[in-house]
């Protein structure tokens, strides 16, 4: 049974995810930790991070992770097939009314209507995980003692170092998981 609740919740996400992995992240957040509670919110953050720094995209990731931690190598392979089998489709179905219709004005006009909607999806989910960051699973609030002053300096000091020296990200999140190392293990 639960092989078949993992294919279908990455049926849904690779059904739902448009506009890339950043979107699909409230998704899954939304059928693996609220619906399913299959994962706490704190495993979730470190799946994304996980599924963020492996190779690939970050859905299939997500979908790999989430399989094995619930049921798993078969769930692992479920709900990997899960996530990729409707976007395979979708997408083949997609490039073929692209190739096929894409000088109408009609196409043009419903892909510039979708991206404010992605660009929302996106925000979302990277406002949700750096709430968590900075606050932890009790949510954002105005108490200056609750706030996680490591992970405030570390945010902080990675976005000036991308901002103003243009430094290669994984270089920037190498820095970030040592600095953060560092710091928890003297505080």
């Amino acid at each position: 049974m639960i092989y078949l609740e993992l294919l279908w919740v990455f049926i849904q996400v690779g059904l739902f995810s448009i506009g890339g992995g950043y979107a699909a992240i409230p998704i899954i957040q939304s059928h693996v930790v609220e619906a399913k509670g299959w994962l706490t919110m704190t495993d979730f953050t470190d799946l994304i991070t996980i599924a963020e720094m492996t190779p690939g995209p970050i859905a299939i990731n997500s979908a790999t992770f989430v399989g094995i931690q619930v049921a798993g190598i078969p769930g692992c392979i479920i709900a990997t097939i899960g996530c990729i089998i409707p976007s395979a489709i979708i997408v083949s179905l997609l490039a073929f009314l692209y190739f096929r219709f894409r000088s109408l004005s009609f196409v043009k006009d419903t892909l510039a209507i979708l991206r404010p909607a992605i660009v929302a999806l996106i925000a979302s989910a990277g406002i949700g995980i750096l709430i968590l960051s900075f606050w932890g699973e009790g949510g954002f609030t105005t108490d200056v003692t609750a706030l996680n002053i490591v992970s405030v300096i570390i945010f902080f000091s990675a976005m000036f170092v991308l901002r103003k020296y243009k430094i290669n990200p994984v270089f920037v999140m190498l820095g970030s998981g040592v600095l953060g190392a560092v710091f928890y293990l003297l505080l």
